[in-house]
């Protein structure tokens, strides 16, 4: 089993950043690769970004490249999504989730799911 915590989310004008942070405990961490996923209300659980167990290599949905960025220290056995120039529509629920596989950009196939930090972003 893996636990997963995130945290950082709250309110911010557009054109601001936030940090969210995934604390994991449980298994090893560096077993995994890790990934963020979004919901807005009404809307499916979409992709947001991935990393892989040693943090060499990193993917991005195209509506957050350039502005997001994830990073992980396994020596923390935390998982981070900066999040700068933001907009209205980044709104929503973020969730991490981890992966003992090659990380993918369906929600469907992840093993473990943090409980979500709302990120609200005002026009």
């Amino acid at each position: 089993q893996v636990h997963l915590v995130e945290s950082g989310g709250g309110l911010v004008q557009a054109g601001g950043s936030l940090g969210l942070s995934c604390a994991a405990s449980g298994r090893t961490f560096s077993g995994y690769d890790m990934a963020w996923f979004r919901q807005a209300p009404g809307k499916g659980r979409e992709f947001v970004a991935a990393i892989n167990k040693s943090g060499g290599n990193t993917g991005y949905a195209d509506s957050v490249k350039g502005r997001f960025t994830i990073s992980r220290d396994n020596a923390k056995n935390t998982v981070y999504l900066q999040m700068n120039r933001l907009k209205p529509e980044d709104t929503a629920v973020y969730y991490c989730a981890a992966r003992s596989g090659p990380a993918l950009r369906d929600a469907r196939l992840y093993d473990y799911w943090g409980q979500g930090t709302q990120v609200t972003v005002s026009s």
